[in-house]
């Protein structure tokens, strides 16, 4: 955690970057729109998600340094993911992340641009151009971790439930559309997936987020029978336990579930119905964060859909129809109903 406490950033620190003079939730519906369009960029181009998580912190590490307003999401984006082919061993050329970037911009089909079009050479030089603040701005640190490592680890060690895992791994996939990744370590961020994935599991009469993260597991009010079993731990508090979390990091998953919770609120829930059984769910009862308004996702309601990415390895199976995890939160939900 020591060796990227540099990247790691304080609420107060994103509310007043000096580099953006747009209103916070006008900066967090950009960001979320970049990283959307990150995703759709590596998943045509069949990056894996290693890869396509790397860029996605590399994306916000950037604009803890750079504005929107200065330099465009897509082309931050596209450099990102052509840098991340490189670093993460699965090179792609750059005009073919330039053509299949041109065409998502476009929204039309990638054999309808040309890879000797002028629109491809302009988009491949501002690629190359944008990728040399990106190297400064990340301060050429390359190496990043990532919440889905600290996932696998606990899947691991703990029975077996496919669908809290598999909710956990889209909401730490929806998380790259926040800031999470520069305001907590990996396994704060995997915490606070993975204690809401179990909420919006278990339902409305299950124990309370507050419940969940408290600093010691809450004592029922009346004594239990005596029995000769040992006592089951609280399967509530699994990940908690598991990390082994200090009253501080608790706070920070605090925190994180009421962004992770504002996000999902944020979407358009006539596009996605699904999303009901989230918007249900009550937040911690710690400060909001109010990083983002109601309405800030309604002119770009596609932000979560149809995501599809490379899933494979050391992650949860899908029981949804052949669908992966990857979509998103959103996504698995929806195949459900």
């Amino acid at each position: 955690m020591a060796l990227h406490a540099q990247w790691l950033f304080s609420l107060d620190a994103l509310r007043m970057n000096s580099s953006n003079s747009a209103p916070i939730d006008r900066q967090m519906c950009e960001r979320a729109g970049g990283v959307e369009f990150l995703f759709r960029l590596g998943s045509s181009l069949s990056l894996p998600s290693s890869a396509m998580f790397t860029a996605a912190t590399w994306f916000h590490r950037f604009y803890m340094r750079y504005s929107t307003e200065d330099f465009a999401p897509s082309d931050v984006a596209a450099s990102c993911i052509f840098l991340a082919t490189k670093t993460e061993e699965c090179g792609r050329k750059l005009r073919d992340v330039a053509r299949i970037g041109q065409a998502k911009i476009r929204n039309t089909d990638a054999g309808n641009i040309h890879v000797d079009s002028k629109e491809v050479d302009q988009f491949s030089a501002s690629i190359l151009q944008t990728e040399e603040y990106l190297l400064e701005a990340i301060c050429f640190d390359l190496v990043v971790e990532s919440p889905h490592a600290e996932l696998v680890d606990l899947f691991d060690v703990h029975e077996k439930d496919t669908l809290i895992q598999e909710y956990a791994w889209c909401i730490a996939h929806d998380s790259y559309r926040t800031p999470l990744c520069v305001l907590y370590p990996p396994k704060v961020i995997a915490a606070a997936c993975y204690v809401l994935a179990q909420r919006i599991s278990d339902g409305p009469n299950s124990p309370s987020l507050d419940a969940r993260i408290s600093a010691s597991a809450p004592t029922a009010s009346l004594p239990t029978p005596p029995s000769h079993k040992p006592p089951s731990p609280d399967a509530s508090r699994f990940a908690i336990a598991y990390f082994a979390l200090s009253a501080a990091e608790l706070t920070s998953i605090s925190e994180a579930l009421s962004i992770l919770l504002e996000f999902y609120s944020a979407q358009d829930v006539t596009v996605h119905p699904y999303l009901s059984s989230i918007l249900t769910v009550p937040p911690p009862s710690s400060p909001k964060p109010n990083l983002y308004v109601t309405t800030a996702f309604s002119a770009n309601s596609a932000t979560l859909r149809d995501l599809s990415t490379d899933v494979s390895g050391r992650t949860p199976n899908s029981s949804h129809g052949g669908n992966t995890p990857a979509m998103g939160l959103l996504g698995a939900l929806g195949a459900e109903s």
